[in-house]
C-alpha cells in the first residue's frame, strides 16, 4: 500500500496521510464490493483499449459502434443505440464521427422515410480489422491463466449481471 501526499492543513499538527490502496488491496481487492471491482476493471480495460487504438483514430464506443454494423448491417440509429448501451444522443455523434471519416454510410429506409439504416462501407471495414487484431490481443491478454472452461463460466457470469438489468 502507498500513502498520499496528502498533507494536514487543518493546523491540528496530524500529519498522517490516508492510506489510499493499491488496485488489488483492500476493498480495491477481493475483499471489495462487485459493482466496484466491475467498474474499475471495466475503467482499466477502456484505458487500454483507448491506448491500442489511439494511433487508428478510433475511441472505444466507435469500436463498440463499428463492430455493431458490421454484424447486424442495416440497423437503425435507435437499435444500435440500444445494442451499444449508449444514449441516441452518443450515437448520433459517434455516427456522424465515423460518416465523415467515411468508415460507414447512411442510407434511407426502404419502408420507413425518415429511418436512417447505417452500414460499413469498405473502408470501414478494413479498419475494424485493424481494430479487431488489436483488441483481439487485449482480451488474450485478459484471458491468460484460464481454463476455456473457466473463461466461459465469466462470459456466462458476466451475461447474465447485464441480463438483470436495473433490478435491486
Amino acid at each position: 500500500m502507498r500513502k498520499t501526499a496528502k498533507q494536514d492543513t487543518t493546523g491540528s499538527g496530524d500529519d498522517r496521510a490516508p492510506v489510499i490502496p493499491d488496485v488489488g488491496e483492500g476493498k480495491r481487492g477481493e475483499a471489495g464490493y462487485f459493482g466496484y471491482l466491475l467498474r474499475q476493471a471495466g475503467a482499466a480495460h477502456r484505458l487500454r483499449m483507448e491506448r491500442a487504438l489511439a494511433d487508428l483514430g478510433i475511441t472505444p464506443p466507435q469500436f463498440v459502434v463499428l463492430t455493431l454494423l458490421a454484424a447486424y448491417p442495416g440497423i437503425s440509429g435507435a437499435d444500435l443505440a440500444r445494442l451499444a448501451a449508449l444514449t441516441p444522443q452518443t450515437v448520433s455523434v459517434i455516427v456522424a464521427n465515423l460518416e465523415r471519416g467515411g468508415a460507414i454510410e447512411r442510407r434511407p429506409h426502404a419502408v420507413h422515410g425518415r429511418i436512417q439504416q447505417i452500414d460499413v462501407t469498405q473502408e470501414g471495414q478494413a479498419l475494424l480489422k485493424q481494430c479487431r487484431a488489436r483488441v483481439k490481443k487485449l482480451e488474450a491478454r485478459m484471458a491468460e491463466g484460464f481454463t476455456p472452461e473457466e473463461e466461459q463460466v465469466i462470459r456466462r457470469w458476466l451475461v447474465s449481471v447485464a441480463r438483470e438489468g436495473g433490478e435491486a
